[in-house]
């Protein structure tokens, strides 16, 4: 892991959003491609990973195994799924001298936990979303929802994305509702309401509600709205392209290299 670039290997580099990944890594002069990793059934198993990326010839195939494909990197970025996630977290801490940035969402109690007991032995940064813009929504979120009493203004959480995500509501939006609660001084458990019946439907006071819309190519957009008997503030932020994702990946990438360990999020690279 010698020379003044960073080294990145990806997982689920063969994903959309790993491949976009993958390629501003080989465009960015600072950053090194080092590794991909694809599942045993892939298609593009053995692919060269440049090739993968319609950026030219690297020399370097997609392989199964972490450890071969983090061999050379100072930073893994993770574009996987779930228990991809929770298989790779305790095996990269394993190696050691490395950090592990994943947007991965949807992880269940004992992926999460694998996360964490990694972030005791490395650098790790968990992000639901790796737009700089939806960190900054998150923070003004924050502090609406402090300065908004939730005895005057009721909190909805509207979301839409394309008809093939598998989660809902999105880590985003969750991330949203837990920088609200928090500010509230509550946990979002407490206070989630995720579902309303048909009848009988009143609004408790201090909920925070979720909207999840799916349909179509829609790559992300994510709306808080602070609703009172005679004004709203809103507060939102849509994605035109996957493109902004993987660019803060990469800085989240820049940013977490060299840190210590720990369980960091988009906030952290934010404040610089």
């Amino acid at each position: 892991m010698s020379g003044s670039s960073i080294h990145i290997a990806v997982t689920g580099i063969s994903g959309r959003l790993g491949r976009t990944i993958a390629t501003e890594i080989i465009r960015a002069g600072d950053l090194s491609l080092v590794g991909g990793m694809v599942s045993s059934d892939s298609a593009n198993l053995g692919v060269d990973l440049g090739e993968l990326c319609a950026s030219g010839f690297l020399g370097i195939e997609t392989v199964v195994a972490l450890e071969q494909a983090a061999d050379q990197a100072d930073v893994l970025i993770d574009a996987s799924l779930p228990k991809v996630t929770g298989a790779i977290a305790p095996r990269l801490a394993a190696m050691g001298n490395r950090a592990l940035v994943t947007g991965v969402t949807g992880l269940d109690a004992e992926q999460q936990a694998a996360l964490d007991q990694a972030s005791e032995t490395i650098p790790v940064l968990q992000a639901s979303n790796f737009s700089l813009g939806v960190a900054l929504v998150e923070r003004l979120v924050s502090q609406a929802a402090k300065a908004l009493s939730d005895d005057h203004f009721d909190l909805e959480i509207v979301e839409t994305h394309h008809k093939r995500k598998a989660d809902a509501p999105s880590g985003t939006a969750l991330s949203l509702g837990k920088a609200a609660a928090k500010a509230r001084g509550v946990e979002l458990d407490e206070v989630a309401q995720f579902e309303r019946p048909r009848h009988e439907g009143h609004r408790p006071v201090g909920a925070i509600g979720f909207s999840a819309i799916r349909g179509g190519g829609v790559v992300g957009e994510h709306e808080a709205r602070f609703l009172s008997a005679f004004e709203e503030v809103s507060i939102s932020h849509k994605a035109y392209d996957r493109f902004i994702f993987a660019q803060g990946a990469l800085a989240a990438a820049r940013w977490i290299k060299g840190r210590a360990p720990g369980l960091y999020t988009m906030q952290d690279v934010l404040s610089g």
